[in-house]
């Protein structure tokens, strides 16, 4: 019986701290994540799954030592996963390459296609998950710069006016993922391309 009437003391408590740290840190929290985004829906949307998140850590007892810095970890990690998934996307509705005998690819079609097969399936994921890997090793602000170009299309003058970065600073940054990525995906493109 003592148990039961711990648990809505308990519930009560959760709330009330779950409820400071909303308040405290929401407005922080969205400016940083519009700040990365550019889009206001994207940032209330990762903004709502950060807090939940926060709610459902609680629920399940997990503790969270320090919730500002926890807060600012899901959020990185939530936009991180949004740009995946758009990239995903772009990738299978990005514009067509042309090749040097003058034939359109779209670069969909330059990963090997899982229906060949199951090498062909695995070189394609290994590929795909060598991109995110190298990705993910980039420093933010270029990885930031990189997927907001190359995978949702944004310009560089839109990018400064957002960040208030100057775009020599943006392309700059772009310049070093890109040289980055090359360096990191040589390897993977060396070693498929042994016979």
């Amino acid at each position: 019986m003592e148990e039961v009437l711990r648990k809505p003391g308990m519930m009560a408590e959760q709330d009330r701290h779950i409820a400071e740290a909303i308040d405290r840190e929401q407005t922080r929290l969205r400016n940083f994540i519009r700040r990365r985004l550019g889009s206001a829906a994207d940032a209330e949307d990762v903004l709502q799954d950060v807090f939940y998140e926060l709610v459902e850590a609680y629920r399940m007892v997990k503790p969270v030592g320090q919730v500002t810095a926890w807060l600012f970890r899901v959020a990185r990690n939530r936009i991180t996963d949004l740009f995946r998934r758009k990239k995903r996307e772009a990738l299978r509705n990005e514009p067509a390459t042309v090749t040097e005998g003058g034939e359109m690819l779209q670069l969909e079609e330059l990963l090997p296609s899982s229906d060949d097969g199951p090498d062909a399936a695995y070189a394609r994921s290994v590929l795909l998950e060598e991109l995110d890997a190298a990705l993910d090793e980039l420093p933010d602000e270029q990885r930031d710069v990189f997927i907001a170009h190359e995978v949702m299309g944004q310009s560089f003058k839109e990018l400064a006016a957002q960040t208030g970065t100057s775009v020599n600073t943006l392309l700059s940054r772009k310049h070093y993922a890109v040289l980055h990525l090359r360096e990191r995906l040589q390897a993977i493109r060396n070693e498929f391309r042994k016979p």
